[in-house]
């Protein structure tokens, strides 16, 4: 009678960790990709938001930046940063993913769904890069990398930085990573829904947005094409509202 009262217990725990597992695996997973001279630090109230709505959320900051700011040098490449978000998802064991990349961070999502497309359920651009095979972020936007810009230590230091400011903080941008000419080789990428969010100020013409081109690439590709009033940094002008829309995108 013991013998089958253990495996009865033995039975019912199995069933309740397999309900379990189902149960943890159903919550949307996010990772979110910052933009140039940012951190993870960046997107910390949007994962606060969606922890909270019941998501599970991953913010991850690139290598030299942030957190990270103690390994920049002069020799992180674009590809270093892709394989810092291939490696957090490869690591983490994360599947079904929601890959959500911010300005620069359009160049890096983009090379990780071409790396392990596998992995990715959905892909959100907010005014994001949004390159093609062969390009660049200085390639895309026209920007010239010379003597007028302030570089030190292979590192661009663009004008809206601070000094003196004391962390968390945005810091110089490793250069290469700008230089830096994408590969894209993996058809699978092109079969993941993608999802193009264009941030426009208040009162501005969507037409003169910095970002609109890259937004009518997405329109070429037959993507979802949003708008969402608010600054070029959404997370902190319009959390709430960009919380929302994510959603949104994530229920369809």
């Amino acid at each position: 009678m013991k013998y089958y009262k253990t495996l009865l217990i033995l039975f019912i725990a199995a069933i309740s960790y397999e309900t379990m597992q189902s149960q943890s695996t159903t919550k949307p997973v996010y990772v979110f990709v910052h933009g140039m001279t940012g951190g993870g630090w960046g997107f910390k109230n949007i994962g606060s938001l969606l922890t909270e709505s019941g998501n599970i959320v991953y913010r991850p900051t690139l290598t030299g930046l942030g957190n990270r700011v103690h390994l920049a040098s002069s020799n992180i490449i674009l590809d270093t940063h892709i394989l810092d978000i291939v490696n957090t998802i490869l690591y983490e064991d994360l599947n079904d993913v929601i890959l959500v990349g911010h300005s620069y961070g359009g160049m890096v999502v983009t090379g990780v769904a071409d790396r392990i497309p596998e992995r990715i359920r959905k892909l959100i651009y907010i005014d994001a890069l949004l390159p093609e095979d062969g390009e660049s972020a200085v390639s895309m936007t026209g920007t010239k990398i010379d003597s007028s810009m302030k570089i030190e230590n292979g590192l661009i230091i663009p004008e809206w930085l601070q000094e003196g400011k004391t962390p968390p903080k945005s810091v110089p941008h490793p250069a290469l990573t700008l230089i830096d000419d994408i590969s894209l080789t993996n058809p699978m990428r092109l079969e993941i829904p993608s999802t193009y969010i264009l941030t426009v100020d208040k009162g501005k013409d969507a037409k003169e947005d910095d970002f609109f081109s890259q937004a009518e690439r997405a329109t070429k590709k037959e993507w979802t094409v949003l708008q969402l009033e608010a600054d070029h940094n959404p997370q902190w002008s319009a959390p709430e509202e960009l919380v929302g829309m994510l959603q949104k995108i994530v229920k369809k």
